[in-house]
């Protein structure tokens, strides 16, 4: 595949990831609870990728039931993320609940401190500070009152940036030699049990279906799960890890993009600086990275 296609479906992915939040925000206004919506999502999702990977059988290679333990393990922190998400979306708004998942940029520079001894750069703490900086700027933390300002919103949003960061720092680790195709499907199993074990699906009636959860699971199953792993499974493999986190961070302005166009959210102008200052701040750690990593000398 050509890396002009590699990036492109890359792109796609972000995009679907971008919009799900404003589906999410209008199967809340339907008066479905989180719960509700995160399951429907999750049991479409992983319905639709078994279906799609069947097709791709041929790639499957035989596997130990551990592997298959630790995939379903990893996916299952997809499903927590979108969990805490969704809340931190249904107790504030869609461009604060984005901003918040976004801040799994440092969580995840952490991590590699912590469990890999990666000490982060000098220039590192001042794309941080920048971070914060676009973050109080696209979460409007200055004009908000202290009725309007949730701290449920905010504690939610940062838990799922947690459960991300962990979820990417695991994901590629665990079987990178198998797969997507293989590796996916089992993910998106992992992250469905989990959800339908925290909340079993009593809610799947055909009153509930009818009333707007059934198109509301399949869209956001598609938006959330579906479109994403097909997306980026043909997409990375073809291109560096740092490209490919610059060209999914297209995520943060879909989402605030389509806030504003669906849900008619009101962007101010300060919170798109915001979001202009977290994407040259992710843009910057990932090319400053490759830079240093051309740089070093290699090991022998």
């Amino acid at each position: 595949m050509q890396r002009s296609w590699a990036a492109l479906f890359v792109l796609a992915g972000g995009v679907s990831f971008g919009l799900l939040a404003s589906v999410i925000h209008i199967g809340l206004a339907h008066g479905f609870h989180v719960a509700e919506i995160t399951g429907a999502q999750q049991l479409t999702g992983a319905l639709v990728i078994w279906l799609v990977a069947s097709l791709w059988r041929r790639h499957w290679q035989k596997i130990r039931p551990l592997t298959v333990t630790a995939l379903m393990s990893v996916g299952s922190l997809s499903g927590l993320t979108g969990y805490f998400y969704y809340n931190a979306i249904a107790h504030s708004s869609v461009s604060t609940g984005i901003v918040m998942l976004f801040q799994f940029t440092w969580i995840g520079t952490l991590l590699e401190w912590l469990f890999e001894k990666r000490k982060p750069r000098p220039v590192t703490y001042g794309l941080l500070c920048l971070l914060i900086v676009g973050t109080v700027l696209a979460a409007d933390f200055f004009n908000r009152s202290e009725g309007d300002f949730s701290w449920a919103g905010f504690g939610y949003g940062l838990l799922s940036a947690l459960t991300f960061a962990i979820y990417l720092y695991l994901s590629g680790k665990v079987a990178p030699h198998l797969s997507p195709w293989q590796r996916s499907p089992l993910m998106v199993t992992g992250s469905c049990l989990l959800i339908l074990c925290l909340f079993p699906p009593v809610y799947l009636t055909p009153e509930n279906l009818a009333a707007g959860l059934g198109w509301i699971g399949l869209v956001s199953g598609l938006l959330g799960a579906v479109i994403p792993q097909i997306c980026f499974a043909a997409g990375t493999p073809h291109l560096k890890p740092g490209t490919v986190t610059i060209l999914s961070a297209v995520e943060l302005p879909t989402a605030v993009l389509a806030a504003w166009i669906i849900v008619r959210e009101a962007v101010l102008p300060q919170q798109w600086l915001g979001v202009l200052f977290i994407l040259t701040a992710i843009v910057l750690h990932e090319t400053m990275g490759k830079e240093e990593d051309r740089r070093r000398p290699l090991q022998t």
